[in-house]
């Protein structure tokens, strides 16, 4: 008797454990799907802040002109564009604090030239102009296909020194960077 017992459990456990896996599945594909609708909420809003000339790029990447890396802070380190103005700041995780105050340097100008397009995969780019007291750069800005992931090259006119931001992209209204000193 006692032995029958044993058994009854043992092949409940087993079909517990079973209905266990399965679920597990099923929540691993629920993860999936859900991540999906998260990323393609993510990338509409960033599409319509692009659009709507309202947006930024929090950067956690910089990548200098030879493709050297550094992994930054991204409330520090941002291309904002609102509404025919734009703001650039670089802030390295330095001891120095930098023109700005925070160990880099933010300048703001004024935006031109502002052409939206998208090619066939999806993928959305956007080019313009910012000219200002302390910059005048052509700016580069890629929005990849169904994410808010995003990279910016800043191409100064009168120098070489080309740097690519990478991040999210979001609306003005849901980034929360801290701005420095402006030049």
């Amino acid at each position: 008797m006692l032995i029958v017992v044993m058994l009854a459990a043992f092949q409940t456990g087993i079909q517990a454990q079973e209905s266990a896996r399965e679920e597990r599945e099923l929540t691993k594909e629920e993860q999936k799907a859900l991540q999906a609708k998260i990323d393609s909420i993510q990338y509409a809003e960033a599409l319509q802040a692009i659009n709507d000339t309202a947006f930024t790029l929090e950067a956690n990447q910089v990548v200098f002109k030879y493709g050297q890396r550094a992994f930054v802070t991204s409330r520090t380190n941002f291309v904002r564009v609102n509404k025919g103005k734009a703001t650039v700041q670089v802030s390295f995780n330095i001891p120095v604090a930098g023109p700005n105050g925070m160990g880099g340097v933010t300048v703001e100008g004024l935006v031109s030239r502002y052409q939206v397009r998208a090619d066939k995969k999806g993928t959305t780019y956007l080019t313009m102009d910012v000219q200002g007291v302390a910059i005048s750069a052509q700016l580069a800005v890629t929005l990849y296909k169904g994410s808010d992931q995003a990279s910016v090259v800043i191409s100064p006119n009168f120098n070489s020194r080309r740097l690519t931001l990478e991040g999210t992209l979001l609306p003005v209204d849901q980034s929360f960077v801290v701005q420095g000193t402006t030049l």
